[in-house]
């Protein structure tokens, strides 16, 4: 028992300090590659210098610090499992006024993966409901040559979405800014009371839902896909962004 759980922890490690590294080659280098990289070398420490480390655990720092790891994994992987659980869930009845697409970062001018799975899922969305409105919501970050809101709105009309069923919200630069800005653009368009829904990743799901009770647009959500290369990184960094939610309540 003692060799498996030593060689998963050596596993683990190596699997999430590699994934981090090449993804921040790959695609970009941000906060949820940086955890992530770290959690895989804390992760493939415990696991080779596993011996040692119980035999060094029974009392003193090393027992403490030996607690506080596990303690904090076990809340991380419970976070992770609940928010990827809730993130297959969606409230979506297509029969919505207005749909809000959250952006998701750029490459340049190019959407990231992510994001491309969020766009698809709208086109289906509204394929199903064309008498909705699409908000596209996103400003510009760093490394990004254009808003996000401007490559969305491009994506779309190369798809054959009409123009006049784009709304564009370009000044956000946080999912709860997503939020507060698409409502106002929403409040403005319609004059009577309306109902959204928005799409994001499943494992952004549970803190976009969250953001949106806080700002009160209320909007029912549906959730898109990812690549399962980028999960890992993606989940962790949403632990951490769960907590600044709890914190800051933004």
């Amino acid at each position: 028992m003692k060799r498996f759980i030593k060689s998963l922890f050596i596993i683990l490690g190596l699997y999430l300090a590699c994934d981090a590294f090449i993804l921040s080659l790959v695609i970009s280098f941000n906060i949820g590659v940086i955890a992530t990289f770290m959690v895989g070398a804390v992760y493939f420490i415990y696991g080779f210098y596993y011996e040692g480390i119980q035999l060094l655990s029974k009392k003193g720092v090393v027992k403490w610090l030996k607690n506080l790891f596990l303690i904090g994994n076990t809340i991380m992987i419970s976070a992770i499992l609940f928010i990827a659980v809730f993130g297959q869930i969606d409230t979506a009845t297509y029969k919505e006024d207005a749909v809000i697409v959250l952006g998701a970062g750029l490459n340049g001018d190019k959407i990231t993966l992510p994001l491309y799975y969020r766009l698809e899922k709208s086109i289906e969305y509204f394929n199903a409901n064309p008498n909705a409105m699409i908000v596209v919501s996103g400003g510009q970050g760093r490394n990004e040559t254009i808003t996000e809101a401007l490559a969305m709105e491009r994506y779309l009309l190369s798809k054959g979405i009409p123009e006049n069923k784009i709304i564009k919200e370009d000044n956000s630069t946080s999912t709860y800014e997503n939020f507060l800005l698409s409502k106002k653009l929403l409040d403005t368009h319609f004059k009577n009371e309306y109902k959204s829904v928005f799409i994001t990743n499943d494992f952004h799901l549970f803190r976009a839902n969250e953001l949106s009770k806080i700002v009160g647009i209320n909007s029912n959500y549906l959730h898109a896909k990812i690549q399962w290369y980028i999960a890992p990184v993606n989940y962790i960094r949403e632990v951490l962004a769960l907590i600044k939610l709890i914190i800051l309540r933004q």
